[in-house]
């Protein structure tokens, strides 16, 4: 009798470490009030209709971006060639002329090429605002509901309970209640398909001298004598959009905008 009692101690002290261990390991239930929430905002914005929807704009908007760019440089690309071949016929001061005509040309032609590319990466960076703008309210309530004073990005912690964390539960709200926000944000990206006109009716009307070349070796040269800019549309800078190819993740820091949760009472 007492060796079985003194058996069925010596289990016991055996189980409950474990039984400890998975109450430790246990989600928190529903309702349950944490003073500290996570929150990953990259994956919170890219999986949202809203996310979803600018990602598609923006993909858009830099193929046709690259499209043109490709159209006028080609026909730039021409252009030099034309006049090249047409140079030993031509009066020096004729040919000076015209070369210094498509000179002032392509460079406001890139001039406008690349303030396009800048509206894109805009549309990139007005979209985020206006989507955080949308957010704030909603994480405030997350924020009251579960009694919490803080929300700490997801991506500096080095661990914590998945209950803490409220991207999925803040995603589905934002999805339901706020949707893809189309139309919430001023659009400054071109309309898709709205073409630039072409290098050739850009040209000056100065007669047989309408067309004309540039250096193509200088050191702003690219693709047919005109540098035009498309940075943007092939590789996005380090902490860019990851909606455009080769784009990194955001460092994780508070986005712009992120306001201080309101006081609780």
């Amino acid at each position: 009798m007492k060796t079985a009692l003194a058996l069925a101690l010596v289990m016991t002290s055996f189980a409950v470490p474990g039984l400890a261990q998975q109450a430790a390991d246990a989600p928190a239930p529903a309702g349950v009030q944490t003073p500290v929430l996570t929150l990953d905002w990259e994956r919170l914005y890219t999986g949202s209709l809203w996310g979803k929807r600018v990602a598609r704009e923006i993909e858009a908007a830099s193929n046709d971006l690259r499209t043109e760019n490709n159209r006028i440089a080609s026909q730039l690309e021409a252009e030099e060639r034309d006049l090249t071949d047409r140079r030993p016929k031509m009066d020096p001061a004729a040919f000076q002329a015209a070369a210094d005509a498509f000179d002032k040309r392509a460079t406001a032609i890139r001039a406008a090429q690349k303030a396009k590319s800048e509206a894109i990466q805009q549309q990139i960076n007005n979209e985020r605002q206006g989507f955080l703008q949308a957010v704030m309210p909603k994480l405030d309530e997350v924020l009251h509901a579960r009694n919490a004073e803080v929300v700490l990005d997801s991506r500096v912690i080095i661990r914590g309970l998945s209950s803490a964390d409220v991207t999925e539960q803040l995603g589905k709200r934002i999805d339901a209640e706020v949707g893809d926000g189309a139309g919430r944000v001023q659009a400054s990206v071109p309309v898709a398909g709205a073409q630039s006109p072409d290098a050739k009716d850009a040209t000056p009307e100065d007669g047989a001298d309408k067309s004309a070349g540039a250096p193509a070796d200088s050191a702003e040269a690219k693709e047919g004598g005109v540098y035009v800019d498309d940075s943007l549309n092939t590789k996005a800078k380090t902490g860019g959009d990851p909606a455009l190819n080769g784009g990194d993740p955001p460092d994780p820091t508070p986005p712009f905008g992120l306001g201080k949760p309101k006081t609780q009472n």
